[in-house]
C-alpha cells in the first residue's frame, strides 16, 4: 500500500477491536469525527470497505477481518521489539495496563503502587476498574487481578493478598424486623441483595461452608447490583442481607451500623492474584510491579 499512513492502520485496528468508534476514539485520544474520517480515507485508498456500521454496532467486514488477522500480529511484534529495546535502558520504563475490580484496586493495588511509582517515574500504569473478568490478551491488557478460585491454567499467577473471608450483614433496623437466620435454609425468609456476575450474566449463588457441609444458596430479594459496594450501601440502608467481603463490612460492624449473621457458615476465598499469559515474557516494568505487589511468604 504505497504511501500508507500506518496510523490509519492503528486507528482501524482500534475500532475493529473495540467494535465502537466512541471507545476507540477515547483510547486513541482523538475525536470520533476525526477517527471516522481516517477510516473512510483508509477504505477509499484500499478500494474496499473494512467496517460494517449500524446505529448500534461496528464490526469488521470479511476484508476487515483479513486485514486484522494479518496485520495486528505484526504490529504486536513491533511493539514487543520496541519494548525489548526500551528494556536496555538503565531504569524500567513503559506503560502497564491492568484490569482489576474496584475492591482489589482500592485495597491492594493502589496502596502499594502509590509507594512504588515515585521511585520509577518512567513507569506508567493504566488501571481499568470493572466488575467483569476482562479478556487479558484480546483486550490488550498486560496483567489482570483475579481471585485464586478463578485462575486458569493458561496464566502465570502471583499471589498479592491473603485469603479473604466473606460476611453476611444486615442493618440493626432490618434485623429488628426480621429475625437473624440461623441456617442457610432460613435465607428463603429474608430479602437478600443479589450480585449479578457481568462476565457470566447470571446471579451469584452465595457460597456457604461449615465444616464439610457446602451450600450454594440461590437467594431472592428486591435488589440486584453488579458491584459489592452497592450491596453494602443497600444493606446499610436496611434493604436486607448482603454478602460481601468481610473487610468491606468491618468498619460498619465496628460502628454498630451493620451486624454479621451466619458467621459459622461464611468461608474465606483464596486471595487476589496478579496474572498474565503464560506465553508472555514480563517487561522490566511489569516485573517491578509484580515484585512490589507480591504477597510476602509467611515465615515458618
Amino acid at each position: 500500500m504505497a504511501g500508507a499512513n500506518y496510523n490509519d492502520l492503528l486507528a482501524f485496528m482500534a475500532v475493529a477491536r473495540e467494535k465502537s468508534f466512541t471507545r476507540a476514539a477515547a483510547q486513541l485520544g482523538v475525536s470520533q469525527s476525526a477517527l471516522s474520517h481516517t477510516i473512510r480515507a483508509l477504505e477509499a485508498r484500499l478500494g474496499v470497505r473494512l467496517l460494517t456500521r449500524t446505529t448500534r454496532s461496528v464490526s469488521p467486514t470479511v476484508a476487515g477481518e483479513r486485514l486484522m488477522q494479518n496485520v495486528a500480529p505484526r504490529f504486536q511484534e513491533i511493539e514487543a521489539e520496541l519494548t525489548a529495546i526500551g528494556e536496555l535502558s538503565d531504569k524500567p520504563a513503559g506503560t502497564v495496563r491492568i484490569t482489576t475490580t474496584e475492591h482489589a484496586a482500592r485495597t491492594v493495588l493502589w496502596p502499594k503502587l502509590a509507594k512504588l511509582l515515585p521511585e520509577y517515574p518512567g513507569i506508567k500504569v493504566e488501571m481499568i476498574v470493572e466488575s467483569r473478568l476482562a479478556e487479558i490478551v484480546t483486550e490488550r491488557y498486560d496483567m489482570g487481578v483475579r481471585l485464586g478460585d478463578t485462575l486458569t491454567g493458561d496464566t502465570t499467577a502471583v499471589r498479592i493478598s491473603a485469603d479473604m473471608p466473606v460476611a453476611i450483614v444486615a442493618s440493626p433496623a432490618y434485623l429488628a424486623q426480621y429475625p437473624a437466620p440461623k441456617t442457610p435454609q432460613d435465607l428463603i425468609h429474608h430479602s437478600c441483595i443479589n450480585l449479578r456476575l457481568m462476565s457470566r450474566g447470571g446471579l451469584y449463588a452465595w457460597e456457604l461452608k461449615k465444616g464439610k457441609q457446602r451450600v450454594n444458596a440461590h437467594v431472592e430479594g428486591q435488589l440486584v447490583f453488579n458491584e459489592p459496594m452497592q450491596i453494602l450501601d443497600a444493606a446499610l440502608a436496611g434493604f436486607g442481607l448482603g454478602y460481601v467481603l468481610e473487610d468491606m463490612a468491618r468498619p460498619y460492624v465496628t460502628q454498630g451500623r451493620l451486624r454479621q449473621v451466619l458467621m459459622d457458615w461464611c468461608p474465606a476465598f483464596p486471595g487476589y492474584h496478579i496474572c498474565y499469559p503464560n506465553r508472555s515474557q514480563p517487561s522490566r516494568a511489569m516485573s517491578v510491579l509484580i515484585d512490589a505487589l507480591r504477597l510476602p511468604a509467611k515465615r515458618k
